[in-house]
Order: structure tokens, then C-alpha cells, then sequence
């Protein structure tokens, strides 16, 4: 479990590889990644947009980015929650993905919250990214 908080927002991950989606032989290697973002602050906030950069082992790199988070803006009171699954296809046996979400106050302020890095490893790679 990888977890950080930036303005009150926390954001924890947790990535898996799953075997049953990957071929190994031909290269193409998938893992899923589950993520909850929680409002410890005090006021209300929206979640507006997801930028990523996931790096692949040979140290090539793509950027992501757009609206919310898997068709959804979110809107977290505080004490409250929002939880998603994704998913990531690499080239290579291991990776790692690193970003941040765009967010909105309910006084109209924008700001960023950033979504600690964390590792996707498989039992095909000869040793872990961190």
C-alpha cells in the first residue's frame, strides 16, 4: 500500500498484477491499481482532472492525463471518500506510475493533490522499481 496527503487529501494505492490479463511471451504485462482518496479536511473539494506518468523498465515514460477519474468529478465532503479501480499495460515485467489530481475547494480555489509514486511489479521481473 502506497498512501500520501497533500492539502488534507489523502490518497492511498494499491496496485496488483494480474497474471490471467498478462502474456509474458509476447511482451504485454497488465495491472490494476485500486485507489481511495479521503477528505480529512474541513471543507468540501472536487475532484476535476488525473495527470500520470508511468514509466516502464526500460525507463520509457507516457503521460496521461483528462477529466476525473473513470468517467466520474467527485465530490468529497469532509470525512468522506471516493474509491476506483484502474488498470496499466507495460511492455516490460516492471514499472512504476506517479501523478497528481487537479482538485477544486468549494470556495473556488484550485489546487493539486499528488498520488504517491508506487511500483508494478511482476513475478516476470528480475527485480522491483521504487
Amino acid at each position: 500500500m502506497y498512501e500520501k496527503t497533500t492539502a488534507n487529501v489523502r490518497v492511498r494505492v494499491r496496485p496488483e498484477y494480474l497474471e490471467d490479463h498478462s502474456e509474458p511471451a509476447a511482451g504485454r504485462y497488465f495491472w490494476a491499481y485500486h485507489i481511495e482518496i479521503a477528505n480529512e479536511g474541513t471543507s468540501t473539494v472536487q475532484l476535476l482532472s488525473r495527470y500520470w506518468r508511468i514509466t516502464d523498465a526500460r525507463g520509457r515514460a507516457e503521460e496521461v492525463r483528462g477529466p476525473g477519474v473513470v468517467g466520474k468529478q467527485p465530490v468529497l465532503k469532509p470525512g468522506e471518500s471516493f474509491e476506483y479501480s484502474s488498470g496499466a499495460p507495460l511492455p516490460t515485467a516492471s514499472g512504476f506510475m506517479v501523478g497528481r489530481y487537479g482538485m477544486v475547494s468549494e470556495n473556488g480555489e484550485r489546487f493539486e493533490i499528488d498520488i504517491p509514486a508506487f511500483s508494478l511489479d511482476s513475478p516476470w521481473s528480475a527485480e522491483s522499481i521504487h
